[in-house]
């Protein structure tokens, strides 16, 4: 028998419960991976995850850690039930009835996934970014008494407020600017274009994880089964989609760092813009060495573990009861279990 669909609603519950879980416990774990990512040799604000913490609550507070939150509060439900949902979708398509599906063809279902997600994925990205790094450039100017010259930061400088840096004391930082303003801002200056600057990166990044993701976390869930039907405690489908995951946010992180060069508009003292993925990949090799490819590595796997941990238990397991509960072949099922009695 084919695999079991699960209905688009679940996918939209559990992928926004698992995307506002993650905003609120570990989002500043990816705003520290940004900044790590961003930052050049020779040019360190931070030396480790633990130090860029540290900087970033004692300069900007706690709401700091979250700048860009409100963003993927907006757009992370959508994002992950289009990759979710997806990934079933070309399973589906693929699947032989008692057959199980091949590693290519998982792969293949994978692919497809990823290359819908970006839809949602690369403006979400781009417009974090901006936000995420603001911090990283205020310091730099207050550490080099030089300001930012490049175009980008114009978006992320309106005026100043009273902040505090590191050690000391109330100093001028940039006054925060929202999403929706410099989502503006691009549509006008540079039209849709604008939002999907990075789209190759994206896509680079975003479909080997999906094509490494899903067929791991569907031999792992299903370790042990005999039966494609059978559904896999909830424990077992949390740890599958954390260890997927980290496997795969780890694999593809050297795109990530990639995209994260490629989209940030605001350029702090001496550094470089980029001229299209293979001209930013040879730059970060010669001028940084191969070790800048795993710059935010630890981060993003503490990222991405949890959230498709989270997101992957729920409708995967024989505790999914919410996705059950809006699954119409589940209430379906208990209505002729009521005929019946």
């Amino acid at each position: 028998m084919a695999e079991k669909q699960i209905s688009l609603p679940a996918k939209l519950i559990n992928g926004g419960a698992a995307g506002i879980i993650g905003v609120t416990c570990i989002f500043p774990i990816d705003l520290v991976k940004t900044r790590l990512q961003n930052q050049r040799s020779g040019q360190q604000v931070y030396k480790s995850m633990l130090d860029c913490l540290m900087k970033t609550l004692r300069s900007e507070g706690c709401f700091g850690m979250y700048r860009g939150a409100a963003v993927n509060l907006t757009l992370v439900t959508p994002e992950k039930a289009i990759k979710l949902a997806a990934n079933d979708y070309f399973r589906h398509l693929l699947a032989k009835d008692g057959v199980a599906l091949s590693l290519s063809k998982e792969m293949l279902a994978g692919c497809g996934a990823g290359t819908c997600q970006v839809i949602i994925t690369t403006p979400m990205e781009m417009l974090k970014i901006q936000l995420q790094d603001a911090g990283r450039l205020a310091s730099q100017q207050l550490v080099s008494r030089v300001p930012c010259s490049s175009p980008g930061c114009k978006l992320l400088a309106v005026s100043p407020v009273l902040a505090r840096a590191y050690n000391v004391g109330p100093i001028a930082f940039p006054r925060r600017i929202s999403a929706t303003q410099i989502a503006v801002e691009l549509l006008h200056t540079q039209g849709i274009k604008g939002l999907y600057k990075g789209l190759g990166a994206t896509l680079l990044r975003d479909v080997p994880f999906s094509v490494i993701y899903f067929p791991l976390f569907a031999h792992l869930n299903r370790a042990g089964h005999n039966s494609l039907e059978e559904k896999a405690p909830f424990f077992r489908s949390f740890l599958a989609g954390c260890m997927a995951g980290s496997v795969a946010a780890v694999s593809v992180n050297p795109c990530d760092v990639i995209k994260t060069r490629l989209q940030s508009m605001g350029k702090g003292r001496n550094e470089e813009s980029y001229n299209g993925i293979i001209d930013c990949a040879r730059k970060l090799w010669m001028k940084e060495g191969p070790l800048a490819f795993l710059k935010g590595a630890g981060c993003r796997a503490l990222v991405i573990a949890p959230l498709f941990g989270i997101a992957q238990g729920g409708p995967n397991s024989e505790m999914g009861a919410l996705s059950r509960w809006v699954d119409p072949g589940f209430l379906q099922e208990i209505n002729c279990a009521r005929v019946r009695k």
